[in-house]
């Protein structure tokens, strides 16, 4: 059997649990063997040097970051967004403008270089909350998924994982036709939208998921059709959820319930399905979500751009939802950003320090991310387990200085994306001492995609 030996200076083992009471999750010197098969064979500590052949990777090696919310044509806002003020829904408008302007082609061109950026943030797998299906004014392609055939090819140009999240949208609220914008979003009926996705097909580096947009956006009605489908898949199951205290409302006023409440009347909540944002929650419904095992998506850098509030992260934990984290909109692709961000947020809110440990940090961008995105195999540096890891230096003018056994909280409270030296999916090198192997020019590639959109 062909091996492929790596060698870490430095590997964030957290997720052992063989770790002594106060051991340090941090490992010097550790041998990693990855099969034809693109797994973990074997994982060695106390190695010193690195083996004869090995590939050594200096720095602090973790499990690869697993991106769980995504919408990589946001990513053309950046910046643009920032001009003045307003609110979510002024927002939401410049982006109805873009999402006008994609086509399944123009659509690869930026996801490819949306998802390269990605890669060079150690991030090894996206899921990709897909709703832009159809041609202007809803005219499905010749291939109804020419759209999210896109994205799965590009992720693979772009050497990340994929789990397409295809996602019901069906509204523009509680009894309402979708408006212009929207027209490409929608199928019609949650039946159509079932018969669509269900021709789209998993492949090695992607897995075909759902996601009901908000409940706004699909009819109370329907919404068991969507919970079926991935039901009857064992799919992992998306939604937007109390983003928007407007949503609350207008959720009360026509069914008198919770978007919480809401879901879990119609079979939506359970262990494969993860609520994003979860932000304006009653006890309630923290207590529903936690009880019924759904994960929550915790994406503050889009949260706090779009002045959406900082939700219940502890409380939700607690009450038993396991968090995962996502970069949404894409103000920036930093998950070690977003891990710290959460911790931040509710310093803030709370006046008291150190809610997660950096571990706990860690797991959430990491395996408790990749479960919610249908790869449980994933996000773990033990045998057995995908080969999807990333290195974040140790020696940078943000790093060097702290002993190298916290390098957890290095990585977390104070690298960036900028830190990422090294990313490898399923053991092969996609991103080796900073630069791409796939991409050669990332931020060009980055800038020609969204100048074509613009023009």
């Amino acid at each position: 059997m062909s091996l492929t030996t790596y060698w870490l200076e430095h590997a964030w083992l957290g997720t052992r649990p063989q770790l002594p009471p106060g051991g340090t999750p941090v490992e010097p010197g550790v041998a990693l063997e990855v099969d034809a098969e693109g797994r973990i064979a074997a994982l060695r500590t106390g190695v010193d040097t690195p083996p004869p052949g090995a590939e050594p990777l200096r720095g602090l090696t973790v499990p690869g970051l697993a991106n769980a919310h995504s919408h990589a044509f946001h990513r053309a806002l950046r910046g643009t967004v920032q001009i003045g003020s307003g609110t979510f829904w002024t927002w939401r408008e410049l982006m109805y403008e873009v999402a006008q302007n994609l086509t399944p082609d123009s659509y690869f061109t930026l996801a490819r270089a949306v998802y390269a950026e990605m890669a060079l943030a150690g991030i090894t797998n996206v899921g990709e909350f897909h709703y832009v299906h159809h041609a202007r004014g809803g005219t499905p392609y010749a291939d109804p998924n020419a759209m999210g055939e896109a994205l799965i090819e590009a992720a693979a140009a772009a050497g990340i994982r994929i789990t397409l999240l295809d996602t019901a949208y069906l509204s523009s609220g509680f009894g309402e036709a979708p408006n212009v914008h929207q027209q490409r979003f929608s199928d019609g009926t949650a039946d159509a939208w079932a018969e669509r996705v269900s021709a789209l097909k998993p492949r090695g580096h992607a897995l075909i998921g759902a996601a009901v947009h908000s409940v706004r956006a699909v009819p109370a009605d329907q919404l068991a059709t969507v919970a079926g489908w991935a039901e009857e898949r064992r799919a992992p199951l998306h939604v937007h959820l109390s983003e928007q205290t407007a949503e609350n409302d207008a959720c009360q006023a026509a069914h008198g319930r919770t978007p919480s409440q809401l879901l879990a009347d119609h079979g939506v909540l359970g262990p494969r399905t993860t609520g994003v944002h979860n932000t304006h929650l009653t006890d309630a419904d923290i207590a529903l979500l936690g009880g019924t095992g759904t994960g929550t998506c915790m994406c503050p850098t889009t949260e706090r751009d779009l002045a959406d509030g900082i939700g219940p992260a502890t409380r939700l934990q607690r009450a038993g939802s396991p968090l995962s984290l996502g970069s949404d909109s894409h103000a920036v692709i930093d998950l070690l950003e977003e891990a710290r961000a959460m911790e931040l947020n509710e310093r803030l809110r709370s006046r008291t320090r150190g809610h997660w440990t950096a571990n706990a940090l860690l797991t959430a961008a990491t395996g408790d991310g990749h479960a919610a995105l249908g790869l449980p195999d994933a996000g773990r540096l033990e045998a057995g387990a995908l080969a999807d890891f990333t290195t974040v230096a140790l020696d940078t003018v943000r790093t060097a200085g702290p002993l190298p056994r916290l390098g957890a909280e290095t990585a977390v409270f104070a690298a960036t994306s900028a830190d990422i030296r090294h990313t490898v999916v399923g053991g092969r090198h996609v991103v080796r001492d900073g630069h791409h192997t796939l991409v050669e020019d990332v931020p060009s590639a980055l800038s020609e995609a969204i100048a074509a959109l613009r023009a």
